[in-house]
């Protein structure tokens, strides 16, 4: 008998999920991939800057796994709208739900609710194209803006803000939001971390991109960037020596300038109808390893902050989810009775787009040695149910079909292999015409 499983999520951990439910089962298997939008590829579309076309290549190991037999896409399915647990439960032997995470965490200060402040995650998926965000949600007009936090998410949003028009018009950014970059008016951007450059988040690699900026110089306060003397990892020590590098150099007079700053936590965010300013706090380690403010305070004047923190997962409906790990509670991968979790949601948002590889793996072993037995048999037809419900899914041909019709848009303007279609709509008029 067939092995029938649902992967709610076509991100790689979803993907992975199928590859490894392909390679592992010992039995025929089908698996269904549902996903929401109608494209494919979660974070590797809407999340790894458009600049990073090493990391988007990532897509065409997915695509090969989407063109598996056993494999079948399923987009413009949406959980808790168009089914339900229960629903998929009568359809499939298992589901996996992998959803990611998909908001940021909030600094939980004054005035993070003024216009003006918002989460790093809106302004990524602006650039990226996500259906979720109207191009015409950012409007660059402030001179100053702040990004906090010094992981590799604040040093793409840092680096697409530094950059020209001109610049990104060879990547797939949507035409309308290459527009609008083009005319930013920004001319400084201050990266902020709690801690010290030890304690940074971002790869060397990435923090080495900021430094061959064309349009903006890079500036680090010599005191922020001193380290006292510790065994640092190598990748760690990389860091330290880039930073202290540009905390010698001179300004050369570029038509940006990148502020990175460090032992400063944001208190409160100012102004009256938007943001106005943001206050900060100087910092120090105590000595159990926190970070404690000082006492010592200083004002930005920026006209938008984008905060930068982390990711965090949010619940599905009808799957149980813990508030305080902000994960679904399970074990290897293992929710309930034929329920199962992989990626982010399983374990936060922690490790590279590789290590969803290995954590899918694991809840596929768990799955299959929970399903070696007896299962339900006699199940629904998923076709059958959403054919109901007036739902006609997004197949894998359509979204070729999306594909194609934002290569065709990039010849037309003349820039790169690919320009991003914004919106469902014209998503859904590319592939059915």
């Amino acid at each position: 008998m067939t092995l029938r499983v649902a992967v709610i999520g076509s991100g790689p951990a979803g993907i992975y999920t199928a590859e490894a439910l392909v390679k592992q089962s010992a039995e025929d298997v089908e698996v269904d991939v549902l996903e929401r939008l109608p494209t494919p590829y979660g974070l590797v579309r809407y999340g790894v800057a458009p600049d990073h076309t090493s990391i988007k290549s990532i897509a065409g190991y997915l695509r090969r796994v989407l063109e598996l037999p056993q494999v079948r896409f399923l987009g413009g399915v949406t959980l808790g709208e168009h089914l339900s647990v229960a629903d998929l439960l009568t359809c499939y032997d298992a589901v996996v739900y992998a959803t990611g995470a998909m908001v940021d965490r909030r600094l939980g200060i004054p005035g993070e609710d003024l216009p003006g402040s918002v989460a790093a995650t809106d302004f990524v998926n602006w650039y990226c194209g996500h259906p979720d965000v109207d191009p015409s949600r950012f409007t660059l007009d402030s001179p100053e803006v702040a990004v906090i936090g010094v992981g590799n998410v604040a040093v793409d949003v840092v680096r697409v803000l530094a950059k020209t028009a001109e610049e990104l018009s060879a990547t797939d950014v949507p035409h309308d939001v290459l527009e609008r970059l083009g005319d930013s008016q920004v001319k400084a951007i201050h990266m902020i971390g709690r801690r010290g450059p030890e304690h940074a988040k971002f790869t060397l690699k990435e923090l080495r991109e900021l430094g061959a900026l064309a349009n903006a110089d890079v500036c680090v306060r010599p005191e922020e960037a001193a380290v006292l003397g510790g065994d640092f990892p190598r990748q760690v020590r990389g860091n330290i020596e880039v930073l202290q590098s540009w905390a010698s150099r001179e300004p050369a007079g570029r038509p940006r300038r990148l502020d990175v700053r460090f032992w400063l936590r944001p208190v409160e965010i100012l102004g009256a109808e938007r943001v106005e300013g943001l206050r900060l706090e100087r910092t120090r380690l105590s000595d159990e390893g926190r970070v404690v403010g000082t006492g010592e305070y200083e004002t930005l004047p920026v006209g938008m902050v984008l905060r930068s923190v982390g990711y965090q997962s949010v619940p599905l409906p009808g799957v149980p989810f813990s508030q305080e790990t902000m994960t679904v509670p399970n074990v290897a991968g293992r929710v309930r009775e034929r329920e199962y979790v992989a990626g982010w949601l399983k374990r936060g948002p922690t490790g590279v787009i590789g290590t969803n590889k290995s954590d899918a793996a694991e809840t596929v072993r768990t799955l299959l040695s929970d399903l070696a037995g007896a299962r339900p048999g006699g199940l629904a037809s998923v076709d059958g149910l959403l054919a109901e419900r007036g739902v006609r899914p997004v197949t894998y041909a359509e979204w070729l079909e999306i594909e194609a019709a934002e290569a065709e848009l990039a010849r037309t303007l003349g820039r790169g292999e690919r320009v991003k279609l914004v919106g469902l709509d014209a998503m859904l008029r590319a592939c059915r015409p």
